[in-house]
C-alpha cells in the first residue's frame, strides 16, 4: 500500500526555461510566473483567479514565489500543476513541490515527536516509522481530501468511506490490545502483526487521526467507537460480540458511548435514564435520554449507561442497545462541525434483550471506569497529534510570513511563542510516552491501580497545554486565524474545538481532582516534615 500511494501523482519530464524568456511572457494575453523554480502559464487562468487578476498582473513575467506564499497554501497550487505548468527554471530542483505526497515524515522542526526527527527512543523500532508512513499515507490519500468538504457541510461520513476504513485497518488499528483475537482477523498496514501491535502502534494511529486538521470529521471517523466498544469486547457475552465486533471493525456498523445526560455528565452516578425488566423477564424496558454523544446521529448500536437499581453509582448498569423502534436521534449543533454526529438521543420504552447486559447488572458503574483510562489515553494522544499539527502550521508560517521587512521569525515576540508552545507539547508528549510504556508492561489491575491518577493528571495538562497553544497560534496568524477557510484554517478549526477534549472524559477540574486523590491513597502515613 506504502509504495502504492506514496506520491499522488508524478510530474512528466518538462523543458528547461531561462529566466529572460520568462520575463517575455509579461502581458494579459502571455501571461507567464514563476513559482518555487517553476514556470506557469496563467493566461486562460486570470480571470477565473479567485482573488480576482489584478493581484496577479505586478507579477507578469517575474517570480512570484514569495507573495503567493503570503497568500496562499502550496497545495493551492496542487489541483493546477499539471494543467498550467510549462517548464522549470535551470537551478530547479527536478523534481516538482507542488505534486502532492502522501506518507512523509516532516521535516520541519517540532512536527513530529522526537523519534521521527533523529533522536533515539527507547519505545519505537524502525517498524513504528515504517507503521507511521503507511498509517498517514492513507489518511493523506482517502480522508484528508474529503476531510475539509465533511467538515464545512457538517454531513455524516458516508457508509463507503467506513468500509475503506474498514478494509485497510483504520478501524482496527485505533482500538488495538483491548481486541484480542479479533486483531488476527486484519492484515495491519505495514506488515504488522496482531501479537506485535502494542499501545506505541495505537498512539501513532489516535496521533494521525488528531493531525488530519478538521476536527469534527476527525471524530467522526470512529470516535465513538474507540470509547464505545472497549465494553462490549471486555464484558459482553460471546454472542454479543460475535454479532456486533467484526462488522464495526469492517465499517460495516457503527457504535458510540451514551453516557452523559442533560441531567449528569461528569457526575455518572446522576443519571436518570431506566431499564426496568418486562413482565416476562426477557427484556429491559429502556427510557430516558441522552446528551452530545459523539457519533450517535449515525451509530447502529449505543453502549448505554442506565439505572436498573437505587440511586446513586450502586444502581448503574451498561446495556448494549440496537437502533430500532424506539431510539431517535437528533444532531446537535456544537462549536465544531457536525460531521461528528453529536446526537441527543431519546429511548422510549425501548426493548432491549436481557443478554445484552454488559457486566453484572447495578455493577455498571465498575465497567464504566474500566473503561476510561483508554478513553482518557486515546484522547490525550488525538489531542496531542493535533497540536503539533498546530506547531508545525505556525512554524511554516512565521518562515514564510514578512512583516516589516522581516519574516515573522526574526521577530523576539514570535519566537518565545514558538518556544513556549513547543516547551510545552514536548513535555506532555514525553509523559504520554512514559504513560504508554507503562500500559505495554503493566497487568491490567496494575494499571487500574496506578495509572488512573497519573492519567488523569497527564489529560489535565494535554488539554490546558492545548488550550495554550490555540491562543499563541491565533497570535501568530492573526486575522487568518479567525478565518474558515485560507491560510489559518486549520488553527482557527483547533481553536472553535480544543475545549471538547477538556471536557469530554471528564473535565479537567475533575481530572485534577481525581489525579490528586489517587496519590492521597499511596500517602505513607509515617511522611512528616
Amino acid at each position: 500500500f506504502f509504495f502504492r500511494t506514496a506520491v499522488f501523482g508524478t510530474m512528466a519530464s518538462v523543458r528547461i526555461i531561462n529566466q529572460e524568456e520568462v520575463a517575455k511572457h509579461n502581458t494579459v494575453s502571455d501571461f507567464w510566473i514563476i513559482l518555487d523554480g517553476y514556470v506557469y502559464d496563467l493566461t486562460t487562468f486570470l480571470d477565473l483567479h479567485p482573488g480576482g487578476k489584478v493581484v496577479l498582473l505586478p507579477y507578469a513575467g517575474k517570480d512570484a514565489t514569495e507573495a503567493f506564499y503570503g497568500l496562499h497554501r502550496v497545495e493551492h497550487i496542487f489541483p493546477y500543476a499539471k494543467k498550467f505548468m510549462v517548464g522549470r527554471l535551470p537551478t530547479s530542483p527536478p523534481e516538482s513541490p507542488h505534486v502532492p505526497k502522501a506518507g512523509i515524515i516532516s521535516k520541519v522542526p517540532y512536527a513530529e515527536p522526537s523519534a521521527w526527527q533523529n533522536f533515539l527512543s527507547p519505545y519505537f523500532t524502525p517498524k513504528h516509522l515504517q507503521f507511521k508512513s503507511v498509517f498517514r499515507a492513507f489518511v493523506d490519500t482517502e480522508l484528508k481530501p474529503v476531510s475539509n468538504s465533511y467538515e464545512l457541510s457538517g454531513k455524516d461520513p458516508s457508509p463507503e468511506l467506513f468500509k475503506k476504513m474498514g478494509a485497510f485497518g483504520f478501524l482496527a488499528c485505533r482500538m488495538g490490545q483491548v481486541l484480542g483475537p479479533y486483531l488476527k482477523e486484519f492484515n495491519l498496514p505495514a506488515g504488522v502483526r496482531a501479537e506485535e501491535y502494542d499501545y506505541f502502534y495505537e498512539m501513532i494511529a489516535h496521533e494521525e487521526a488528531g493531525r488530519i486538521g478538521t476536527p469534527g470529521f476527525g471524530d467522526a471517523l470512529g470516535a465513538g467507537m474507540v470509547i464505545g466498544m472497549p465494553p462490549v469486547v471486555i464484558m459482553g457475552p460471546q454472542a454479543m460480540k460475535d454479532k456486533v465486533v467484526l462488522p464495526i471493525l469492517r465499517g460495516e456498523k457503527r457504535i458510540a458511548l451514551a453516557i452523559s445526560e442533560p441531567f449528569a455528565g461528569s457526575d455518572v452516578a446522576g443519571i436518570k435514564t431506566t431499564a426496568r425488566k418486562s413482565e416476562c423477564g426477557r427484556y429491559y424496558i429502556v427510557n430516558g435520554v441522552k446528551k452530545w454523544i459523539t457519533n450517535g446521529t449515525f451509530a447502529d448500536y449505543f453502549t448505554t449507561a442506565v439505572r436498573t437499581g437505587g440511586s446513586g453509582m450502586g444502581g448503574i448498569s451498561v446495556l448494549l442497545i440496537e437502533r430500532g423502534p424506539g431510539v431517535t436521534t437528533k444532531k446537535i449543533k456544537t462549536s465544531y462541525s457536525g460531521a461528528a454526529g453529536t446526537a441527543y438521543i431519546e429511548f422510549e420504552d425501548v426493548k432491549v434483550p436481557v443478554e445484552n447486559l454488559l457486566g453484572k447488572e447495578n455493577e455498571g458503574f465498575k465497567v464504566i471506569m474500566a473503561n476510561f483510562n483508554h478513553e482518557r489515553w486515546a484522547i490525550i494522544c488525538g489531542v496531542n497529534g493535533a497540536v503539533r499539527g498546530v506547531i508545525e502550521e505556525c512554524m511554516k508560517w512565521a518562515h514564510q510570513r514578512k512583516v516589516f521587512g522581516q519574516r515573522l521569525i526574526e521577530q523576539p515576540a514570535i519566537r518565545q511563542k514558538m518556544g513556549a508552545m513547543i516547551a510545552q507539547l514536548e513535555a506532555v508528549q514525553n509523559w504520554t510516552e512514559n504513560i504508554t510504556y507503562q500500559m505495554n508492561n503493566m497487568s491490567y489491575d496494575d494499571q487500574s491501580k496506578y495509572l488512573a491518577g497519573p492519567m488523569a493528571l497527564l489529560k489535565y495538562q494535554c488539554t490546558r497545554v492545548a488550550d495554550f497553544v490555540s491562543g499563541e497560534a491565533c497570535q501568530v496568524f492573526g486575522g487568518r486565524a479567525l478565518t474558515v477557510t485560507g491560510m489559518g484554517a486549520l488553527v482557527a478549526r483547533f481553536r472553535t474545538s480544543q475545549k471538547f477534549s477538556a471536557v469530554l472524559g471528564g473535565s479537567e477540574e475533575i481530572m485534577n481532582d481525581l489525579g490528586v486523590r489517587q496519590a492521597m491513597k499511596f500517602m505513607p502515613e509515617s511522611a512528616k516534615l
